[in-house]
């Protein structure tokens, strides 16, 4: 079946990859000459209607974001038929990457490297008042010289957002998305827990939605925090990972919101300290004296 040669009046240069029910192409303006990605998805039947939304979601949430370390999104179009909408069409900036469970990095030093640059698109996020929703290894783009793009918005929304059904990823779930409760930045900071958790060690960690067993099951429903069970410290499972960074993914997915960092910007900044010891392997963690009778750290 031969492809459009224009959408949205950009010119299809090549059709780059595919999902549930869109078609994701690189296209030209035939203007400016600039290259871009363009994320087109048709309404078949009323169950793509969902498909829909998440794209022009996207563009809600993505135009209001300017970090390097997120997927720049530029336009949307909506296709009309009848006066309804049967297509959309989302311009964003094309990135000549893979995405992260595909292109894993090679030793902690890069892996922090890279989880910094995570944490910091996400941090810009929360400031700008939406939570990502979807953190997983597969949502983050890797260019060749190690910069992130952080993709797929369409579950974002505006912190303290209640949504009606469950929305995310099984293993990599926080409990609170689990169950139906107000997202916040605290749910990122949970995802990506899970997300360098697996990145790590190459396994999910329990939550309070699992991801199918082996039969192909899945859970009827959300487990309670009591049934689910912590995860393995990190650094007892590969003893080559700084115990700082294992206490690091711990602390971010902790089941209760309150225990977990205060913020993203925490993260990062503890990510940093993690890189420079892991850069100068000679070095302690350097401690924050507050007065001659108290030492603290920033962990």
């Amino acid at each position: 079946m031969s492809h459009p040669q224009q959408i949205a009046g950009y010119t299809i240069l090549a059709k780059i990859g595919q999902g549930a029910a869109s078609d994701l192409y690189a296209v030209q303006d035939p203007r400016t000459k600039q290259v871009w990605a363009l994320k087109h998805v048709t309404k078949h039947s009323d169950k793509d209607q969902r498909f829909i939304e998440q794209v022009e979601n996207e563009y809600a949430v993505g135009s209001k974001l300017d970090h390097r370390n997120i997927r720049g999104v530029h336009r949307l179009t909506r296709h009309r038929k009848m006066f309804k909408v049967r297509a959309v069409s989302l311009l964003m900036e094309l990135v000549d990457a893979h995405t992260l469970d595909q292109d894993l990095p090679k030793n902690d030093r890069e892996a922090v490297a890279i989880f910094t640059q995570i944490a910091e698109g996400l941090a810009h996020m929360h400031g700008r008042g939406y939570v990502h929703a979807d953190m997983k290894p597969n949502n983050v783009m890797l260019t060749d010289d190690n910069v992130v793009k952080i993709i797929d918005l369409g579950q974002g929304c505006p912190i303290g957002t209640v949504k009606k059904r469950i929305q995310g990823t099984p293993g990599y779930m926080a409990p609170e998305q689990a169950h139906r409760q107000a997202i916040t930045p605290q749910t990122d900071i949970y995802n990506f827990g899970a997300t360098m958790y697996w990145v790590l060690i190459g396994e999910v960690i329990p939550t309070a939605l699992p991801p199918k067993d082996d039969a192909g099951s899945l859970f009827s429903g959300a487990l309670d925090a009591e049934m689910v069970e912590p995860p393995v410290p990190p650094h007892e499972k590969n003893p080559r990972i700084h115990p700082l960074l294992s206490k690091q993914i711990l602390d971010c997915v902790q089941l209760n919101p309150a225990d977990r960092p205060d913020s993203m910007e925490v993260v990062a900044n503890r990510l940093q300290l993690i890189g420079e010891l892991l850069e100068n392997p000679a070095q302690t963690a350097p401690p924050v004296v507050g007065n001659e009778d108290t030492v603290e750290t920033d962990f």
